[in-house]
């Protein structure tokens, strides 16, 4: 769409950017329950690793939309005032921490977590500095991410609880707090957009918003219950764990891809005082 005072949707964030924040958020959700879990051997170096690997994957997909990829380090230029640039430095020490962590070293999967969630939070206030897109510079939008990627970060760790049969009681009621957070964050920020955003951008938002409330929470919510509480337990609570999981990240991965490439509509420009020839402003 040519430029002019109505919202168009800005083409320079496609699906490469939106990569970054479902690998990224996800992966360091995942790495935050693998502390939690308290995961030993070869089922923490394998987590921890496969968290690392979603956090490395999302940072390709967005070296690979740079215009000029070569260049990739002046993100590092300027730690002041860019978010991206401090998603740069965490993500610098984020891979050494996990390593060490992965082989076994006493205290870095707690490290590790902890710059996971400094990498989710950067991955927020990005989207929040965005000025021109209504639907990222809400400032809602920080605990919205931050909370889908803790959700989807335990949904995939549910996922693969057949593997590693580590999600207990405990994790499973903070998996289902994290559904509540999410579903509270996302209820607030679609509220306080309302009267901003394009009416595409949120028509996008509601289709999304309606699998991540439909599937991602409430189906999420009533299939881990049972194990949660206690009553499912042994191979039907660990299928059950799977496929809430399995929805919940679903869930949360298509928001961010809707909110990074389909609701990303411009403000347009607007001019309270237009010029009229023979009149003084």
């Amino acid at each position: 769409m040519s430029y002019g005072p109505n919202p168009w949707q800005q083409t320079q964030w496609d699906w490469r950017a939106a990569g970054n924040f479902m690998g990224g958020g996800a992966g360091s959700g995942l790495l935050v329950f693998t502390a939690l879990s308290g995961a030993q051997g070869t089922a923490a170096m394998l987590l921890v690793l496969a968290g690392l690997a979603l956090v490395g994957l999302g940072l390709l997909c967005v070296w690979l939309e740079i215009g000029r990829p070569l260049r990739a380090l002046h993100v590092f230029f300027n730690p002041r005032t860019s978010w991206m640039t401090r998603e740069g430095f965490v993500a610098t020490l984020l891979f050494p921490a996990g390593l060490a962590a992965a082989a076994g070293v006493t205290g870095f999967v707690w490290i590790t977590a902890l710059l996971a969630l400094a990498f989710v939070y950067c991955q927020g206030r990005i989207l929040k500095a965005a000025r021109g897109i209504p639907a990222w510079r809400e400032p809602l939008v920080v605990p919205l991410i931050v909370s889908t990627g803790l959700a989807e970060g335990g949904g995939l760790f549910l996922l693969t609880h057949p593997l590693h049969g580590l999600a207990n009681q405990a994790l499973m009621a903070v998996f289902g707090a994290l559904l509540a957070a999410r579903w509270i964050a996302w209820i607030a920020y679609r509220r306080r957009l309302a009267p901003s955003a394009a009416p595409r951008a949120l028509a996008a938002l509601d289709r999304a918003g309606a699998a991540l409330q439909g599937y991602g929470t409430w189906l999420a919510f009533a299939l881990v219950a049972p194990a949660g509480i206690g009553l499912a337990g042994g191979t039907l609570a660990g299928l059950l764990a799977a496929a809430a999981g399995l929805l919940a990240a679903g869930a949360g991965l298509w928001l961010k891809y809707t909110l990074i490439t389909r609701a990303a509509f411009n403000q347009g420009f607007a001019l309270k005082n237009l010029p009229v020839r023979g009149v003084r402003a």
